[in-house]
């Protein structure tokens, strides 16, 4: 199963068009579509691009974190946008430009999907994008029960152009998580 969800920000920006909004893969920007090439590895039960992370330490209590922590991109460095700064030198982002950085975000998690689904054994698979007046980040990590890195509300993050891309574990015959 696929499930994409979005806060109201992100459909401001994005429409309602769904995954017409999604960049293609071949159109990625390169940095992106070097990690796809790369491909998503299993470190015992985390996930990871493949190359970026020797697997997480024997015992790691929050594979989540790690994972998201490993999985981190600032999409604003390898996105062909725009990035300005204010006087104190803080990054600024145009909307329109948010809105090209979700894009990518978008074709980019439909991609990770893609990979962690090719996997000898798939599992439940979450990716996160979002753009701000500032940056635009994309992590994933895998799903697990009972451990979200996100309030259930997008909307409870009211500077943030939310996406969250979803697989599994209908499709993978998993528990619900």
């Amino acid at each position: 199963m696929l499930n994409i969800r979005m806060n109201e920000l992100a459909v401001g920006a994005l429409g309602q068009a769904g995954l017409r909004n999604a960049v293609p893969a071949s159109e990625l920007a390169p940095g992106l579509r070097t990690l796809v090439a790369g491909g998503v590895v299993r470190h015992g039960a985390a996930l990871a691009f493949a190359g970026q992370a020797q697997g997480p330490r024997a015992g790691e209590p929050d594979l989540t974190g790690w994972e998201c922590a490993t999985s981190s991109i600032h999409l604003e460095d390898v996105v062909p946008v725009q990035v300005g700064s204010l006087d104190d030198g803080e990054p600024v982002i145009s909307e329109a430009d948010q809105v090209v950085v979700l894009r990518h975000g978008l074709g980019f998690a439909l991609e990770v999907v893609r990979l962690v689904r090719a996997l000898p054994e798939p599992v439940a698979v979450r990716c996160i994008v979002s753009a701000n007046s500032t940056n635009g980040t994309f992590r994933f990590h895998r799903a697990r029960p009972g451990e979200s890195w996100l309030n259930p509300d997008l909307d409870a993050y009211p500077l943030d152009k939310l996406i969250v891309v979803d697989s599994g574990p209908g499709s993978l015959g998993g528990t619900p998580w």
